[in-house]
């Protein structure tokens, strides 16, 4: 088989990977292909069907020859005279069917298995744009369908990585840039050495620790990494507690923050730490989105498989377009000092404790987080 070499060097952005054109995907001011890549010639697809038609016809000569051999046998051992061509014609066209059928239906299953190979190599080399065409014998198909839902999860994976790369470098970039400047200017002498100015630097390396703990949280929650030290919990107790602790920030906000805790068996098989930091991120993101003079109200209903906690505000609600994303990591408002990461936390955190998270809410009126934990066994 001969092979032909990629031409190297840079390739308009737009041109045809297959063509030896560099893709859009390709990193800028790098070679495309890299040094060692080939391709297969293009005359080895034509190649290839002359020899298997070659060796059909072979085969067919080969077929037909056994065929008359074998009359010739049968009618020299009955006592009978040669085979009538007749037969022989029709025993040849016999096999030419047969065979021609089976070359068809082999085709039906090379044709989408080679379009899948090729597919494979397109994904090998990044590009998960691919799809392949869904036909064939239904098993062929259901291969297909199951390559094309692996790819457009592979695509998304990858949109969703490129997006939180964004995301982090963006959000590391403001605290990083107040150290620095800050850092500058007193080597500079523009700051004097005092507290003031170590403080604001203090203060900004804890937002970059917090972030970092809460990407940190995050992936592990959502990789199964994370451990959960399950004891029985009164979740009634636990809310009261969490609620407790904003109850300053509420009053000096001039909010009122109120408990309500449903008639009977309220204990969960949960981490408590991790729960309190749910119910926390929760509140706290009420807190900030609900004007003065509003309320915030907590929550505790049992069921008879979990427990549910659902934390209310009279805020201005969430926009109908971001409530579908609002777990989503880095979702903020324009106006939100946070990263954006508190509920994408709390959703990682109800997850690996095998609960569910809900978002509801109508603007004007106000929006529910409600959240589940497994109940506790009697």
């Amino acid at each position: 088989m001969s092979e032909e070499r990629f031409s190297r060097g840079p390739a308009p952005s737009g041109a045809d990977p297959r063509r030896g054109g560099r893709p859009p995907w390709w990193p800028e001011g790098e070679a495309f292909p890299p040094a060692g890549w080939q391709r297969r010639h293009p005359t080895f697809a034509r190649r290839w069907m002359f020899f298997a038609f070659a060796a059909f016809v072979l085969f067919m000569v080969f077929v037909a020859t056994a065929v008359t051999v074998v009359l010739q046998v049968i009618a020299t051992m009955s006592g009978g005279g040669p085979p009538h061509p007749l037969v022989v014609i029709a025993a040849f066209l016999l096999v030419f069917f047969l065979a021609t059928g089976g070359m068809r239906g082999a085709a039906s299953v090379t044709r989408p298995v080679r379009q899948l190979i090729e597919a494979a190599e397109n994904i090998q080399r990044g590009d998960f744009t691919t799809r392949v065409q869904e036909r064939g014998p239904r098993e062929v198909r259901s291969l297909g369908r199951a390559f094309n839902a692996m790819t457009a999860r592979l695509q998304q994976s990858e949109t969703e990585r490129r997006r939180l790369l964004a995301d982090v470098t963006h959000e590391l970039r403001t605290p990083l840039t107040v150290i620095q400047g800050n850092i500058e200017a007193l080597i500079d002498g523009v700051h004097p050495a005092d507290e003031a100015h170590f403080r604001a630097i203090l203060d900004e390396t804890h937002v970059l620790s917090r972030l970092i703990d809460d990407l940190r949280i995050i992936s592990m929650a959502e990789s199964g990494a994370l451990a959960l030290h399950r004891e029985r919990t009164d979740m009634a107790e636990l809310v009261r507690d969490v609620v407790t602790s904003f109850e300053p920030a509420a009053t000096t906000q001039g909010l009122r923050l109120d408990t309500k805790v449903s008639m009977g068996n309220v204990v969960a098989e949960v981490d408590p730490i991790r729960v309190r930091e749910i119910l926390s991120n929760i509140l706290a993101n009420a807190l900030r989105y609900t004007p003065r003079d509003g309320s915030i109200e907590v929550t505790v209903t049992p069921f008879d498989s979990d427990i549910s906690v659902a934390v209310h505000d009279t805020g201005p609600g969430i926009a109908a377009d971001v409530l579908p994303n609002v777990f989503d990591r880095f979702t903020r408002s324009p106006e939100s000092p946070g990263a954006g990461l508190g509920l994408a936390i709390a959703k990682s955190l109800v997850t690996a404790h095998g609960g569910t998270i809900t978002a509801q809410s109508v603007p004007g009126l106000g929006t529910t987080i409600r959240f589940s934990v497994p109940r506790a066994a009697a």
